[in-house]
């Protein structure tokens, strides 16, 4: 099995860590989020529209967001809570996304925030940067991220420190199961977080049935990811274009493709740098006759 470092080097940062610290920084005033972006090469989309966000925040009261809508949540629940001057405004695959749009959820608990938008721990997140300090026993995979990196960000600053740069561990796991995959053919691989879905479906690790039950909110994310796996699925069977614009299908029907030996060709294969700017480089760096 290939070495781990040499994954690596194709993995980009954690949007969603990055993504709470630099909203973090930028509702206090801090200007780090924007120097540690200004020196990343192969920024994702999402990271990239923080970068934006950072650089317009003090400056302009129209701002835009991009395709993120963990980005889009977290400034849009500040605007209401903070009740401040400023509009979002959003493009791509999220222009058609469901988001709520109640600035009364300000005042809501974490247990009701969390029945937002099919699930999404988002709205919940954003209240908890924001300082609401409920604790729940059990919180859901990202909403644990939000408590983790808030307590971090914060003893950081009191010690007058930057906050830890994390690189994407999710994609990190997928990419280093896929390999075993390929070389022992069987895994123990059980997906941890609505991102591991599309992968884990793919690999047939996980039923449709048990993403919904598992996963509500990928119904609401670039795609709805039970139904467009299955679409894109049945097009790779056929020997079909799959036709997605979502990043997480492309790459883990394109990752299923090589493991069967079959070439695939997308509609929009582009659609991964959102998440994983650098995924064709490790594709094609690694399974060059799969071009």
């Amino acid at each position: 099995m290939k070495e781990e470092l040499s994954i690596k080097k194709y993995i980009p940062l954690d949007k969603y860590w990055m993504i709470r610290m630099g909203v973090l920084d930028i509702l206090n005033g801090k200007d780090d989020i924007k120097n540690i972006l200004r020196k990343e090469k192969d920024i994702n989309g999402d990271v990239q529209a923080l970068f934006n966000v950072a650089n317009d925040w003090q400056t302009k009261n129209e701002i835009n967001v991009g395709e993120s809508g963990t980005l889009f949540r977290y400034l849009q629940f500040a605007i209401w809570k903070l009740n401040l001057n400023k509009k979002l405004f959003k493009s791509g695959t999220l222009l058609k996304r469901k988001i709520c749009d109640n600035p009364e959820i300000i005042g809501w608990p974490i247990a009701k925030l969390l029945g937002l938008d099919n699930g999404t721990s988002q709205w919940a997140s954003a209240a908890i940067l924001l300082g609401n300090k409920e604790v729940l026993k059990n919180p859901p995979y990202f909403l644990k991220i939000t408590q983790e990196g808030l307590k971090h960000w914060k003893k950081r600053r009191e010690k007058e420190l930057i906050y830890d740069i994390k690189y994407d561990e999710i994609l990190l796991k997928q990419a280093k199961t896929f390999l075993e995959i390929l070389e022992t053919r069987k895994t123990k691989f059980t997906p941890s977080n609505p991102d591991d879905y599309c992968f884990a479906r793919a690999f047939s690790l996980i039923t449709k049935e048990e993403g919904k039950k598992k996963f509500p909110a990928i119904q609401g994310h670039e795609s709805n990811r039970l139904e467009e796996m299955e679409k894109c699925l049945q097009q790779f069977d056929n020997g079909e274009i799959v036709e997605t614009n979502d990043h997480r299908v492309v790459q883990s029907i394109a990752m299923l493709g090589i493991a069967k030996n079959k070439k695939v060709k997308f509609s929009n294969k582009d659609c991964v740098s959102k998440s994983w700017p650098r995924f064709w480089d490790f594709i094609e760096n690694n399974f060059p006759n799969m071009k």
